[in-house]
C-alpha cells in the first residue's frame, strides 16, 4: 500500500474513536525517514493534549492496526501534539485560526507573491483575508497549497 491509502485508513477508523474521546484528526503521515518508516498521527483538543491522551489514542490505533494489517513493512508509531505551529488542514482550522497569526503559501503568485504571514482577519470558505502590516490581503482558499499558524517573536 502507499502512504496515502494508509493515511486513508487510519483517519476513517480513528476519527470516531477521536471524536468519542473529545480529540480531533489534525494530521496522520506515512513517511520514510532513512530507512526507517514512521506512522504520525497529530491529534489535538480544546486546552492541549497530554501524555494520557497520547497514550491511549496510540493504544487504540496500535490494536486497530494489528487487527486490519495494512502496513507491510516494520514501522514507527507516533502520536502526538500537532505543536504551536500546527498546520490549517481543513477549512474547519482556518475558520477557528480567525484573529491568529498565520503563515500561508499558495499554488500560485497573488500580488507577485506565494507568501504571505500575517494576522488572519477573516474567511467566509472561499477567501482567506489576512492582514499584512497595514494591508489586508484576500487570498482565494482554492489556491492556498499550506495554511499553518506562525509564533510571532
Amino acid at each position: 500500500m502507499n502512504s496515502a491509502q494508509i493515511k486513508s485508513i487510519v483517519e476513517n477508523f480513528a476519527t470516531s474513536f477521536l471524536e468519542e474521546n473529545g480529540l480531533s484528526l489534525v494530521d496522520v503521515e506515512y513517511v520514510k525517514e532513512g530507512s526507517n518508516w514512521f506512522l504520525r498521527i497529530y491529534v489535538d483538543k480544546e486546552g492541549g493534549i497530554d501524555i494520557d491522551d497520547c497514550g491511549r489514542v496510540s493504544e487504540f490505533v496500535s490494536a486497530k492496526l494489528d487487527e486490519l494489517d495494512p502496513i507491510e513493512e516494520a514501522y514507527f508509531l507516533e502520536v502526538s501534539s500537532p505543536g504551536a505551529e500546527r498546520p490549517l488542514k481543513k477549512a474547519e482550522d482556518i475558520t477557528k485560526a480567525v484573529g491568529k497569526h498565520v503563515f500561508v503559501t499558495t499554488y500560485e503568485q497573488i500580488n507577485g507573491a506565494k507568501e504571505f504571514e500575517g494576522r488572519l482577519d477573516g474567511f467566509d470558505g472561499t477567501t482567506m483575508i489576512v492582514v499584512i502590516g497595514r494591508r489586508k490581503q484576500a487570498i482565494p482558499y482554492d489556491k492556498v497549497a499550506s495554511a499553518r499558524l506562525a509564533i510571532v517573536f
